[in-house]
């Protein structure tokens, strides 16, 4: 079951759910609406290699925006800190975003119970558009799970996300043993 804006305000007085900075305005009946934070990333190579380290670049969005182009993956990342430690949060980018041809994430829109980070997003474009920093991206949605967590993403020795940044992340496939 999906959590509604009530249950969504209990997890945070419980501290089950961090949303930080919140804003109320940013709750809906059954999510919250994230914002694009200012800062995104190219990966160096045109060629990515699975196996390897795939550096990227990252740079500031201009307060005039920034147009981002088809056929280039950029990383974003979301304006707000996350915790979610009862509830399996969702990553879905808003219909207005959307409609602009914007799409913020290519595989990655579920989130682990004890993920506590901000979400790196995998932004593509079908059209070149303009995008600002703090433009509402996408909309969390909490998910109730049944039964006891026996280890969640921040406790798993295994876990490659896990270190606090507001900058985005590079894919660490690499770091996977195949």
């Amino acid at each position: 079951m999906i959590l509604t804006d009530h249950e969504i305000l209990e997890g945070m007085q419980r501290g089950t759910i961090v949303i930080e900075p919140f804003d109320p305005i940013c709750l809906g009946s059954n999510s919250y609406d994230v914002h694009l934070g200012s800062t995104l990333a190219t990966y160096e190579s045109s060629e990515l290699d699975a196996r390897k380290h795939n550096s990227i670049q990252t740079f500031d969005i201009p307060p005039e925006g920034f147009v981002l182009q088809p056929n280039t993956l950029y990383l974003g990342v979301t304006k707000e800190y996350t915790e979610t430690h009862q509830h399996v949060p969702f990553l879905e980018g808003k219909s207005s975003v959307g409609r602009l041809g914007i799409d913020i994430h290519a595989t990655a829109g579920k989130g682990d119970i004890g993920f506590c980070n901000y979400w790196t997003l995998e932004i593509s474009v079908k059209l070149p558009v303009r995008i600002y920093a703090g433009m509402p991206i996408g909309q969390l949605i909490y998910f109730e799970v049944k039964g006891r967590v026996l280890n969640p993403y921040n406790r798993k020795t295994s876990a490659k996300y896990t270190e606090r940044t507001h900058l985005p992340v590079e894919s660490k496939m690499y770091k996977n043993k195949f």
